[in-house]
């Protein structure tokens, strides 16, 4: 059984960082990336960032350059997104996800994930 769970949501100030985790189970890195997603209230699911684990390749959108980092123990099969220099537009609630690493070009597409974990908060105040 595919499970993702996030962890790390919370409330911060603009300006302020939090680290986001993915704990993966049931997917391996040899086959699968993992991305973050976000949906801000009445917004559309938006693509952040993608890893694929097996060669180290990263992927943003252009929102979040500069500012997020994501990273991944491949060991212990946890994904991170590392958040500084938040903003209150980035508040929402955000989503890991697993793709198979064959449509990989697709990472930005939310229907070309398999699995998705169960979201995590996090707000921005301004």
């Amino acid at each position: 059984e595919v499970q993702l769970v996030e962890s790390g949501g919370g409330f911060v100030q603009t300006g302020g960082s939090l680290r986001l985790s993915c704990a993966a189970s049931g997917v391996t890195f040899d086959d699968y990336a993992i991305g973050w997603f976000r949906r801000a209230p009445g917004k559309e699911r938006e693509a952040v960032s993608c890893i694929s684990s097996s060669d180290g390749n990263t992927y943003y959108a252009d929102s979040v350059k500069g500012r997020f980092t994501i990273s991944s123990d491949n060991a212990k099969n946890l994904v991170y997104l590392q958040m500084n220099s938040l903003k209150p537009e980035d508040t929402a609630v955000y989503y890991c996800a697993a793709i198979r690493l064959t449509v990989l070009r697709l990472w930005v597409i939310p229907y070309e994930y398999n699995h998705w974990g169960q979201g995590t908060q996090v707000t921005v105040s301004s």
